[in-house]
């Protein structure tokens, strides 16, 4: 998929569509939805110059911006569910969009090292070329995720200055996000509704 210019149009497409939910996600939050909209409508044009117009400069710029906005969105959604006292689906949905935006938001991050820092990541598969996005995507989850098993490998001081706040952020999400909404599902069970 990276290597085509379909693949990577198809790519861009759905990037875009995710973009889209997030703002979605965000006006439904208590955060503020101009800031979605001026950071995801640059994102959009800039990542559309990119492909469509050879300014490969301008997808750096684009990804930082798309970065912040999964990451802003991500914070919102993080808000939404610790203001709640009771799990709801709308949560546990919540809990996983979440992990889903932190995910793409480093993911994007990782990108903007790259292209920063070349050299910053390596790979079992031609590890002198840059990674493509769906390499850094696979990074981001298997990181977040604590699984850890990934091909991808930071190597510059960079790039593993960012693998390891993803760490951190992973396992923070884990113990605060998270074991908060099983705790109030275990209340909830203990005490129902009468």
């Amino acid at each position: 998929m990276d290597s085509s210019a379909v693949g990577r149009a198809a790519f861009v497409v759905f990037g875009n569509l995710v973009l889209a939910l997030t703002l979605w996600v965000v006006n439904r939050s208590p955060m503020v939805n101009w800031i979605g909209w001026t950071l995801a409508v640059p994102a959009v044009v800039l990542s559309l110059m990119a492909h469509l117009g050879n300014y490969p400069y301008s997808l750096v710029i684009g990804h930082l911006l798309e970065a912040a906005l999964y990451f802003y969105a991500a914070v919102g959604l993080i808000f939404y569910m610790l203001a709640d006292n009771e799990v709801t689906f709308d949560e546990l949905l919540a809990a996983a969009a979440t992990f889903t935006l932190l995910a793409w938001a480093f993911a994007f991050v990782f990108s903007v090292c790259q292209a920063i820092s070349p050299g910053s990541f390596t790979g079992a598969v031609n590890p002198q070329e840059a990674r493509g996005w769906l390499e850094l995507l696979f990074l981001s989850f298997s990181v977040l995720s604590s699984v850890g098993l990934s091909d991808v490998i930071p190597i510059q001081p960079m790039a593993r200055s960012l693998v390891m706040l993803e760490m951190f952020c992973g396992v923070m999400y884990m113990a605060i996000v998270v074991s908060r909404l099983i705790a109030m599902a275990a209340t909830m069970r203990g005490h129902p509704k009468q």
